[in-house]
């Protein structure tokens, strides 16, 4: 089965959708039977952005994937008419929650983009139950025309490797209104410990103390390893993978109540009203308190989210589509 993906997302970005791919292409590779066609247009910036959100996704990717048995866009964006059995997945209903959260040419054309890559796709894959719901809620996409494909965490993220230095709470993610960092900044100052914020500049002005920029995954895990507990106060998330991956190196977690996050967690973080700085900073102080119950109860959620129980997911709607 010859399979072609659209790896586009690996030149736009470090953050989320890249790591899905990166995690998944991994577990993908060298199995029999199966031979993977990576198929990609232009760089970073912004020319090359606007080229292939116009010109290469509605038009040029599926005459790229015409000799395909199956193309797979790891990302709502799609060919308006694909040339084959087409795979897409959606990470997140943000656009239509949180439009203002995003820049102006990613609004505009993204809700269009997704309700097209939705309606091209003979099926869709969904990184979590909670991003199945809201398709059904705020687009109408019936539940049996979408299967759940969480997540993975790679090996990096483990409770053994260096420890990074320091007396400190993380919190992950791209600077943007979204991730609500400032709320993270506030309830640290109300707790009394330091926070250090890795993730890419973003958009929307948000610049915050203890910003440490985008790591390499080696770094991160280290970070990990030394906070304190990873705090994760995003508004909204499809999935939330740095859950996982403090999880993972054995870091308490304290997160948002409701939605994607509080799903993955699965009852192993603290769970909090994450508008409210006070009560993230309560969350910070009861996730010490329980830092041995959390740790054990991480490590015992993150192993049950690998990238192999993802490719085999994958594997198996290619084979039906086939």
């Amino acid at each position: 089965m010859r399979v072609a993906i659209d790896t586009s997302p690996l030149v736009q970005t470090a953050a989320g959708t890249a790591r899905h791919l990166t995690g998944l292409l991994g577990a993908l590779d060298g199995r029999p039977g199966l031979e993977l066609v990576p198929v990609t247009f232009g760089g970073p910036g912004r020319a090359s952005t606007v080229a292939r959100d116009a010109l290469w996704y509605p038009v040029a990717l599926g005459r790229a994937a015409r000799d395909a048995d199956v193309l797979h866009c790891p990302t709502f964006r799609a060919p308006v008419r694909p040339r084959r059995p087409l795979v897409v997945t959606v990470h997140d209903l943000a656009l239509f929650r949180h439009p203002d959260a995003f820049p102006p040419w990613h609004r505009w054309t993204g809700q269009a983009a997704l309700r097209a890559g939705v309606r091209a796709a003979d099926v869709v894959l969904a990184v979590s139950e909670f991003t199945r719901s809201e398709l059904g809620a705020l687009l109408g996409v019936p539940a049996d025309r979408v299967r759940v494909v969480p997540n993975g965490v790679d090996p990096v993220f483990a409770a053994d490797g260096p420890v990074a230095d320091g007396d400190y709470v993380l919190a992950v993610g791209t600077l943007e209104p979204r991730k609500n960092l400032a709320c993270a900044v506030e309830a640290s100052r109300l707790a009394g410990v330091e926070l250090r914020v890795v993730g890419a500049r973003g958009w929307g002005g948000v610049s915050v103390p203890g910003w440490v920029g985008r790591v390499a995954d080696g770094e991160l895990a280290a970070l990990m390893r030394g906070a304190r507990c990873l705090v994760f106060p995003s508004l909204y998330e499809g999935f939330g993978l740095p859950v996982l991956e403090a999880m993972a190196c054995g870091t308490p977690v304290v997160t948002a109540r409701g939605g994607a996050t509080e799903e993955v967690a699965n009852g192993a973080a603290v769970l909090v009203d994450a508008t409210d700085p006070a009560a993230l900073a309560s969350g910070i102080v009861e996730a010490e308190r329980r830092r041995e119950e959390l740790v054990r109860a991480g490590w015992d959620r993150a192993r049950s989210y690998t990238w192999e129980r993802a490719a085999d997911l994958v594997e198996s709607v290619w084979r039906e589509l086939s």
